[in-house]
């Protein structure tokens, strides 16, 4: 099927669109851009250079994609990119910043200069993504959720509406994370976090229900993080404990203990 770009939209010629995408009134797409086949632009967004959109994705009006970094370190000149997987939507007004490269940072293992947003996600309106954000497939950002830069999402995780997330923060797959929630620390993987200063609150049980997970293996993540968080063990004790444990090799028991050695700023405490 053909392109079609309304004839107020600005599209550079060198910007690379594929079959049956759609280029709303007033939109701009500058070069270097690559959009992949059925995706559709609204009116008035902005796709920016480093722009790579997957196949039917859908940016709205006024929503901004790749635009330079908000960091005093980026000079201007660096080629980086925002990568966005197929089918995700991006909402009204939202914007997600491509990444930076900083050669002398001491986490230069999330400085390849690409913000990574995965397929199938949702980022509502107002939310914004910073530079070199990882967000895995299935994530939703609510309303207004607000990512500082090289937060990393795992995969399935949804945030309510007005999340802050603190820089370099990470946040593991299956959770769920309540409106407003302040988070400073990372959040281990398939947890229920309270709004507010992020607390664990729980397991997200719905969520791993919705993912297929079985009575008895949600009731072993429970009991994994009964050890971690009720048990009166520091977590050095307690992931020795669970390590040691009957169920250490189950996949979902290895997430956690895998997440816990990867974390830098420490894990959430207990509400």
């Amino acid at each position: 099927m053909s392109i079609s770009i309304h004839p107020t939209a600005i599209v550079d010629p060198k910007a690379e669109l594929a079959d049956d995408v759609e280029i709303g009134p007033y939109a701009i797409v500058e070069g270097d851009v690559q959009i992949g086949r059925g995706s559709k632009i609204h009116h008035h967004a902005f796709v920016g250079t480093g722009a790579r959109i997957g196949e039917r994705c859908v940016i709205h009006h006024a929503a901004v994609v790749s635009n330079v970094p908000q960091d005093l370190k980026f000079k201007g000149t660096e080629k980086t990119y925002v990568e966005i997987g197929d089918d995700t939507v991006i909402r009204e007004f939202a914007t997600v910043h491509r990444g930076t490269i900083h050669t002398s940072d001491t986490n230069a293992g999330t400085m390849d200069g690409v913000t990574r947003v995965g397929a199938g996600c949702l980022i509502m309106a107002y939310s914004h993504v910073a530079h070199d954000c990882l967000i895995g497939e299935g994530v939703i950002l609510s309303n207004a959720t607000q990512l500082a830069g090289h937060v990393t999402i795992g995969k399935w995780t949804n945030l309510g509406g007005g999340c802050l997330v603190h820089q370099f923060c990470l946040i593991g797959m299956l959770c769920m994370v309540g409106g407003g929630a302040e988070v400073r620390k990372d959040v281990p993987p398939y947890s229920l976090v309270g709004s507010g200063d992020a607390k664990f609150s729980g397991i997200n049980r719905i969520g791993l229900q919705r993912r297929g997970k079985s009575p008895e293996t949600i009731q072993t993540i429970k009991s994994a993080y009964f050890t971690l968080y009720n048990s009166g063990k520091n977590v050095s004790d307690a992931v020795k404990a669970i390590s040691n444990g009957p169920d250490a090799q189950l996949p979902e028991i290895q997430e956690i203990l895998n997440f816990i050695s990867l974390s830098k700023r420490g894990i959430i405490g207990a509400a």
